[in-house]
Order: C-alpha cells, then structure tokens, then sequence
C-alpha cells in the first residue's frame, strides 16, 4: 500500500489516548504516513530525522506549551503547516495561535468531519507548494533528470523538452494530469512516462471511458459488493482497487456522461469511492491521469462538461503538439519506425531517398505519429530493394495544396499581387516556420540546398535592415 501524505504527518499531545484515538481515526480514512510524540521536547529531533509535511499539535502540555512550540516551528520550519488541537473552544487563544503563524485551530471535540477537512486542506496545501518549488526548480534546468522515462518519444523539440521537465516536476503529486492533443500524438505515451516518473510501486491502470454508460462506469472503476445486483454472487474489485499504488489512466475523458462526472468529482475531491451496492466508503490510493483529444474549455462553457471537474482536473496539464507543429521530429522519427518496421518484419535496413522528404515535409499528417507509423511499415512491407518504396501512392493529396481555383484566390482580389521578388520571400518565411528554423528541413521542402537558402536569408536580413 502506497503512503498517503507524501510526507509525515507529526500529531503531538501528551495525553497517549488522544494519540492513539486519533491515529486510528486517520488510518481509517487512509492517512497511513502518520508519526506520533506525547513528549513535545522530542518535536525538533523528530523534525531534524525525519520528513515531515504537517503537524498536528495540542495547544495545553506541560513543560512546553503548544504555542511556545508554535512559535519555535515558525522560527524553524516556517513551511511546514501547523494545526492546532484544543479540548476548549477559545475564541482568544485561537485567533492568538492563527496569528502566530497555525494554519488552523480545531476543538477536539469536533464534528470528525471538520477535523478530517482541517488536515485534507493543510495537505493540499503543502502538496502545491512542494509542487510549486520543484516546478521552479526544474524549469530553471535545461536536463532532464529521469530522460529514461522518455525513451518511447523519439523529438528534437523544445516544446517536447518543455513538456518533460515539466512533468518531472509534478512527478512526485497526488492530484491529476489532463493529457490534452490530437488524435495520434501519444498521449498514452505522456500517461505512461507519468507513471514511471512518480515512482509508483503498483501497476498502470487504463480504461477508454468513452462511450461507457453510468452503470457501466461505475461498475468498472469501483466494483460492486455481492447482493448488489441480479448476478452480483461476489464482491468484485474496481480498477480504481486495482490501481491502488499506480495509476489510474482514463482516456477520452471528454465523451464522460453527465452523471458519471458526478462521481469522478467526488473520487477526485474525497479521495473516497463507494462500491455498487456498499454503504462502506473506500480510500483510493491510486494517482489519476486523463487524457482528451477534445477541448474541455470549449465543452464546459457548452454546458456539456462539468466547470468543477475540469478545474479539478486541469491542476497539471499538458497540450502535446500534433507533428506538423514539430516537423523538425519528422527525420528522427521516420528513421525510427523504418528501423523497428524491418526489424519487425525481419528485413534488412531500408535506406530512405532524399526525394521522400520534400512531400512528407509538406503533408499535414492528420493522424499524427500514428498516422506517420503506420505509413512507414506499409512502405516497408512493400518495399523489395534496399530502399524504401513511396508511402503513399498519392501524397501530396495530404500536403495544403496552394489553392488555384476561383473560388479559393491564393491572394485578395483587393489587393495587388506580391513581386515575384515578395512570393519569393513569403515562400522562404513559410518554409521557415514549418521547419522550427531548421534551414535544412526548410530547404528540402523548397527543392534548393542549404547553402542558398542560408544565402537567401543572409540577403532578406539585410534587405530588411
């Protein structure tokens, strides 16, 4: 079973059933990385051996009273959140500890919900700020510090590097990843490499969620206890049990029915779940990760995605690029797929022609890396020499044709016509942008060497100045 907090949570009270009561109050809702001390001057010996994120202290102890250690806290360990514990509801002392620096004060003889809110919010926010810092951290290196995770993505892009420090630096957090993309991206891939980078010891969890009505939803992500149901002869676990440990990917999140995004929220907010059929709330211990290829934003402000869902959601979310946005990937990734085609399909090494690369360099790729795989082992299989066959019988059907007909002018009617000089430049600033500023892309895509486009562009700057 995985911890929960990812840090220690320290309670201190010099009355040991208190401790004990309370421990097995949070063991119970699955806060299992729990220390205790009934001897408040042990409280920074502990602090000093071991990790800990929360505290929760007894504001009347003898020898050292909670607030004097409230105070000797702050001084020390000012980011550590402290929550105050009385048997007494005063008003005086209360505004007195938030004053000195205690994240809240709760009477013990409180309401166990209020007190359970009490430590889910102090959790949540030492969570952020332990994000936050390793978020600042690692945006500031240009390494990344697990690059193993990522060795199903094959890119040169910065935007993909981006991408990866970034989510190395909530690797370590309990709240979700949104996975947003086109279709074919890898978004599967993104949800895999945020698996290993958490170090999770249970296994990775999926589950395409749409198309699944609510019975079915629930069913598959909760369980059921036995008697739920005609049928139902035995308890049956959730994959949200089965995850527990790992993580739980749930793909298309966007096409969830209404009612099922009900209980995702609650999963998500609670960190709790009911079985069909069980009165007897679970603790999840699973991370969850959800992917889309549809715009969330646009869809909750159509009324057909919930607003609170998708702020829950969206606490850590990447976009990952379609392939035209990083063509520059376009040769790393072809020599890739054509090494693992003829190694799958037991055939020597294809060499790639040159003149395949203009049209692939212009073809907008509608399927993305997928759509990009799944060409390359069809040109494999069919290719006999030793070099690999066309991809497509026809494609430069895929590339943005230039329009020509009347219908769709090239330029405005209301405007006069580019120089051929101009055309010329536009040509080259285009071929530019698809390219990321890779002047060798570039130069493929407009049949000319790299030497004269690096001319051409030497002549434009001065041109310009």
């Amino acid at each position: 079973m995985s911890q929960y907090p990812q840090f220690s949570i320290l309670l201190v009270d010099d009355e040991i059933p208190f401790l004990r009561s309370m421990s097995l109050t949070l063991e119970r809702h699955g806060f299992n990385n729990l220390l205790t001390c009934h001897e408040p001057l042990q409280v920074e010996q502990l602090m000093q051996q071991q990790d800990i994120g929360l505290v929760l202290l007894d504001l009347t102890m003898p020898v050292l009273s909670g607030q004097e250690l409230l105070a000797r806290l702050q001084e020390e360990h000012p980011n550590i959140p402290v929550i105050i514990f009385s048997g007494l509801n005063q008003v005086e002392a209360a505004v007195d500890c938030v004053k000195a620096g205690a994240f809240d004060y709760v009477v013990k003889t409180s309401d166990q919900d209020q007190i359970l809110e009490a430590i889910k919010r102090a959790i949540n926010t030492q969570e952020l700020a332990i994000e936050n810092q390793a978020l600042r951290n690692q945006l500031l290196s240009k390494t990344l510090t697990k690059p193993e995770c990522f060795d199903d993505f094959i890119s040169r892009s910065e935007d993909m590097f981006a991408i990866f420090r970034y989510l190395e630096s909530v690797a370590g957090s309990n709240q979700p990843v949104l996975i947003s993309g086109e279709s074919g991206v890898g978004k599967e891939l993104i949800a895999n490499a945020v698996h290993r980078l958490s170090g999770r010891k249970g296994d990775m969890v999926s589950v395409n969620v749409a198309g699944l009505d609510d019975n079915i939803f629930a069913d598959t992500l909760f369980g059921h206890a036995r008697g739920a149901f005609t049928g139902a002869d035995r308890n049956r676990p959730g994959l949200v049990e089965s995850a527990a440990g790992g993580t739980l990917f749930l793909d298309e999140i966007g096409d969830l029915s209404p009612a099922s995004q009900v209980k995702l929220l609650r999963l998500l907010q609670e960190g709790e779940y009911y079985p069909i059929g069980s009165d007897k709330p679970k603790r999840s211990q699973a991370r969850v990760v959800v992917a889309t290829h549809q715009d969330l934003a646009s869809r909750q402000a159509e009324g057909k995605f919930r607003k609170d869902l998708y702020y829950r959601l969206r606490t850590h979310m990447v976009n990952i690029p379609p392939l035209r946005e990083r063509i520059a990937d376009l040769p790393l990734l072809m020599r890739h797929f054509v090494e693992q085609a003829c190694r799958e399909l037991n055939k020597p090494m294809l060499a790639i022609p040159e003149q395949l690369m203009a049209p692939l360099l212009s073809y907008t790729f509608p399927g993305n890396v997928r759509e990009l795989r799944a060409l390359v082992f069809d040109a494999v299989s069919q290719s006999n020499g030793d070099t690999l066959s066309p991809l497509l019988p026809d494609l430069a059907t895929g590339a943005t044709p230039l329009p020509t007909s009347n219908n769709h002018p090239l330029f405005s009617p209301e405007l006069p016509l580019p120089t051929l000089s101009q055309a010329s430049e536009l040509l080259v600033m285009e071929a530019m942008r698809r390219a990321n500023d890779n002047q060798s892309l570039a130069a493929r895509m407009l049949g000319i060497s790299q030497p004269a486009l690096s001319k051409r562009l030497k002549n434009m700057r001065e041109n310009s100045q």
